[in-house]
């Protein structure tokens, strides 16, 4: 299932940098102007001029404009991932809602990034779908190790409806975005108790929650 601040209007004054850090730099103003355009039309003149280098200097890097593109979805799943981390000082079910609500905001602040890149172009791409595999692996992981340390116990079935459950995240939220017509915690709360109504499994909604249906019989 990332992604970054509004690119300046001037030049970027060309600094000596290492060339991690030349990398770096090119792939921050990447994901930078993905907040207000979409993959395929940030071009390689509007990266050099923005780094203040030739546009030759970009293939250095990059073998392509494809491979930079690549590298820019890459970045942006990495800080998505980063800033929907669990927090284990919270409850059980505020671990979720917390992770839930800190992906709601941050694809909400970057709006037309992420739907560009889940139903546009890039979408199509083989090396793209991957990335997006890789980042829905990786939340589906997190969710099943914090679903197994409440004595759920971790099933091929819980598996694959914790990786339906991410899908489903990701559905209502780009619809959302296109579409608002519930609020912002209606969201929230949709998605979150959508996990163990999708799962089906005995004593999940009791574990997040933290009680015992047999003690309140």
């Amino acid at each position: 299932m990332a992604f970054v601040n509004s690119p300046g209007t001037s030049t970027t004054k060309r600094t000596r940098l290492s060339p991690q850090q030349r990398r770096a730099q090119l792939i921050e103003l990447g994901t930078e102007m993905l907040a207000d355009r979409p993959l395929e039309q940030i071009s390689v003149e509007d990266i050099a001029d923005q780094a203040g280098v030739s546009r030759g200097l970009l293939f250095h890097y990059f073998a392509s404009k494809q491979d930079f593109h690549l590298e820019i979805v890459r970045e942006s799943s990495r800080v998505m991932l980063e800033r929907t981390a669990p927090d284990p000082s919270l409850p059980p079910y505020e671990i979720l809602r917390d992770s839930i609500a800190n992906y709601v905001d941050y694809v909400t602040d970057k709006r037309q990034m992420y739907v560009s890149l889940l139903r546009g172009t890039p979408s199509g791409d083989p090396q793209m779908r991957a990335v997006f595999e890789d980042t829905r692996s990786a939340m589906a992981e997190r969710t099943v190790a914090q679903l197994g340390g409440l004595d759920i116990e971790v099933t091929p079935t819980i598996v694959l409806a914790v990786r339906g459950w991410i899908a489903f995240v990701e559905e209502t939220t780009i619809n959302w975005l296109t579409a608002p017509e519930l609020s912002r915690d209606e969201l929230i709360d949709l998605n979150v108790n959508a996990l163990p109504a999708v799962a089906l499994a005995p004593g999940m909604i009791s574990a997040l929650l933290g009680t015992n249906p047999v003690a309140d019989a």
